[in-house]
């Protein structure tokens, strides 16, 4: 089944026929899934959350199928959060990479769309439990809900690498466009507005040109990036 740009069927094949040694070969699935459906939408806070529900939903099917026995499908559920995150680092940062454009250009904060962009960033790790938490909910039969809850509790104790990162990254940014307005330098108002308004086609584009331009790379080995998840 194809939904939101995802091969679920794939995602569920993948979950149900792990083994135990096959944890980060299911973290970098649901990574490369998850980011492949991000690349292929506007990068609204909308279209993440529906990438998110859809890649839980169809790794939750697959854990409940699993029949290579002696799996610990809470393990497995945990390199499926951890595989989202790792995606969504790259969204961040593909968003850092865009909205720094503005900010060096001296944008306003006054300008809604920009405001609007950087509390979205913000809200990301809010977002990505939410959008997960409804998923599990939805989807996640009886046997299941056990792991998910021991999932998602200790994810959001420990919190995630791609909110962490976005929380600094937001901070950052209004930092700068604090410092530009100090500084008296300012963009013209409708040049800047014209670009704000096409900002999650353009951010969308940034994420393509990092990926393409960094194939292969690994998220968790970049400075900062957390590597304990389970």
């Amino acid at each position: 089944m194809i939904k939101a740009g995802i091969d679920q069927d794939a995602i569920t094949k993948m979950f149900s026929e792990a083994t135990a040694k096959q944890g980060e070969a299911l973290r970098k699935g649901v990574g490369d899934a998850t980011l492949k459906a991000l690349q292929g939408r506007e990068l609204t806070m909308a279209n993440i959350k529906k990438v998110l529900e859809t890649v839980t939903t169809a790794a939750t099917a697959g854990a409940g199928k699993n029949v290579a026995g002696a799996v610990d499908i809470e393990a497995m559920l945990g390199k499926a959060v951890a595989g989202m995150d790792d995606a969504l680092l790259k969204a961040v940062e593909a968003n850092r990479k865009a909205l720094q454009q503005f900010v060096d250009q001296g944008a306003s904060l006054q300008e809604k769309q920009l405001k609007g962009a950087i509390a979205n960033l913000e809200k990301m790790e809010d977002t990505f439990f939410v959008a997960v938490g409804k998923a599990v909910e939805s989807a996640a039969s009886v046997p299941l809900q056990g792991p998910w809850k021991q999932v998602l509790d200790a994810f959001q104790t420990q919190g995630s690498d791609s909110g962490t990162r976005a929380t600094q990254t937001a901070q950052d940014l209004l930092d700068q466009a604090k410092a530009a307005l100090r500084g008296g330098r300012a963009s013209s108002a409708k040049a800047t507005q014209a670009m704000l308004d096409g900002y999650a086609a353009l951010v969308s584009g940034v994420l393509i040109g990092m990926s393409e331009g960094l194939q292969g790379g690994s998220v968790a080995a970049r400075p900062g990036a957390k590597t304990s998840k389970k």
